[in-house]
């Protein structure tokens, strides 16, 4: 499917950026210097007639995207928080993508449902109304049970979604491989890889199921967050197309002069947010990764409610830390320790001089800590980190891209409350309490006890796993391969030594 045919995509995409009037809007929004604009004029104009459409009634940008595809749609929305980075004109036309595109009819909704529940709409809701929220993937209903007249939200899969992100995913697809194609240089950015990661975390929002078993998690690791609440799924209701949850009354945080009216302190909030973000991405390794003004929302009572948990972040406790360390270094200015971490951690190749990447850092680092707080950007510091660790050989981690991707949203997001709020500031403690409970001594006492219950459990069959792999290497050595005489002494001695150490640490701890 990733063959030549995607260049008529492509093209089409550009043409449609042409014909809509949106890439004037782009470009000048990007600051996009003369010779780009001229290139992108004259290369886009003699096919402007073959691009979308779109509504004539949205704004140029909003109407190129809406008229490519659910894929397109979804990197509008992470730009509508980003209004730093487009300009606040343009984020605020992006805002209309979050939860504001044309619904599907209610027939059709109501078909979905009885299909997959298998009863029909009048029977499990006592009132169900017209869609109240349409976004890229799904759209959204308010409704009552008719069992228990608990208030719900159902959310229901727009028809023959799945083939169509399919379609532009191919297309992305085709784009990365021939970027790399094309630029040797990019390889080191696994474009490949990150579309990769991008096609898995999006095709697992069209399974409204694991989206639901996301919330009960999430909602039970949250239970304790202090101004936090998360909506609990209703199982019964349920299915792969068909989503029944507890329903969120509150101010949609994109309407930040109603939250400001309803009393709220936006600072606060701003700064609960981004904490919040950091707790759950740290402490938990599992954190909502679309957490744009289309999902939240703020309580009459002041709490921030997160719901559509499509889209969820999980990172493994090593590289938590490893994260917690860097960021913990840039707040802290000690970029000798932000170093060692990217050397230890392998992100950067061991023949680098580390001193000289630490100097880089620097570089990076002090002009954001001198600049005022509005101009202090999470979104800066990765640009800058990018083109430092390029000359540093670094490859595009793909299990960070998204948390990485989130922090920036999330930044933008709590910018819109209150726009003079210093990140640095804000995430220290957060940063500081995990690094405590994680880094220090008790961590070392615990990581002990795990190592100490893992050998416990493969105690008894370590004696024949030894005993195995010597025969291996013996049964090697017999029947050596050209130049390979040195592996059973180097093997037998590497897994002898990992066994002695393991057995050593199981009779000192029983000891």
């Amino acid at each position: 499917m990733r063959g030549p045919h995607n260049i008529w995509r492509l093209i089409r995409t550009g043409a449609t950026f042409e014909r809509s009037g949106a890439m004037v809007v782009a470009l000048d929004a990007m600051q996009a210097p003369p010779r780009v604009r001229m290139a992108a004029r004259v290369l886009g104009w003699p096919f402007r007639l073959l691009g979308y459409r779109g509504d004539p009634a949205l704004p140029p940008v909003t109407r190129a995207i809406t008229a490519l595809g659910p894929a397109y749609i979804k990197f509008g929305q992470v730009l509508s928080t980003r209004p730093d980075v487009v300009g606040s004109e343009l984020a605020k036309q992006l805002s209309y993508l979050q939860d504001r595109l044309p619904p599907f009819p209610l027939d059709e909704a109501k078909a979905m449902i009885e299909a997959d529940i298998g009863q029909p709409v009048s029977a499990l809701f006592s009132e169900f109304s017209a869609p109240v929220a349409a976004a890229s993937i799904a759209q959204v209903h308010r409704a009552r049970r008719a069992d228990d007249g608990a208030e719900v939200a159902v959310k229901v899969l727009r028809p023959g979604i799945e083939a169509a992100f399919r379609r532009d995913l191919d297309a992305f697809h085709f784009a990365a491989n021939l970027i790399e194609r094309l630029s040797p240089a990019t390889r080191r950015l696994r474009p490949r890889d990150v579309v990769s990661h991008f096609e898995g975390t999006v095709l697992a929002e069209l399974d409204l199921r694991l989206e639901a078993a996301s919330a009960s998690l999430f909602a039970q690791n949250t239970a304790g967050d202090a101004g936090f609440a998360v909506p609990r799924p209703h199982w019964a209701i349920t299915s792969k197309r068909v989503l029944t949850s507890d329903w969120a009354e509150g101010i949609p945080l994109g309407d930040v002069a109603a939250i400001r009216a309803a009393g709220h302190d936006l600072p606060a909030l701003a700064k609960r947010i981004l904490q919040l973000f950091l707790s759950h991405a740290l402490r938990d390794g599992f954190f909502h990764a679309d957490m744009h003004q289309g999902n939240l929302k703020i309580a009459p009572n002041g709490d921030v409610i997160a719901y559509d948990f499509g889209i969820m972040g999980q990172i493994d406790e090593y590289t938590r830390r490893v994260y917690a360390e860097i960021l913990m270094g840039f707040i802290q200015r000690d970029y000798d320790r932000v170093a060692r971490v990217h050397f230890e951690a392998g992100y950067v190749p061991p023949d680098r001089d580390m001193a000289a990447f630490s100097r880089a850092l620097r570089a990076v680092g002090e002009p954001i800590f001198g600049a005022e707080a509005s101009r202090i950007s999470m979104a800066n510091l990765l640009g800058y980190l990018l083109e430092v660790t390029e000359r540093f050989g670094m490859q595009t981690r793909t299990e960070l891209i998204l948390l990485q991707r989130t922090m920036v949203v999330v930044e933008g997001v709590a910018r819109s409350l209150d726009p003079q709020l210093n990140i640095w500031s804000a995430a220290e403690p957060v940063v500081g309490n995990y690094i405590r409970d994680n880094l220090g001594p008790r961590a070392a006492l615990r990581d002990m006890g795990r190592t100490v219950q893992m050998l416990g459990r493969y105690g008894p069959i370590l004696p024949d796993l030894l005993e195995r792999a010597i025969r291996r290497e013996r049964a090697r050595d017999d029947h050596p391969e050209p130049d390979a005489r040195r592996r059973f002494s180097w093997g037998s001695a590497g897994i002898g030594a990992a066994v002695a150490a393991g057995l050593a640490a199981l009779i000192a701890a029983l000891a």
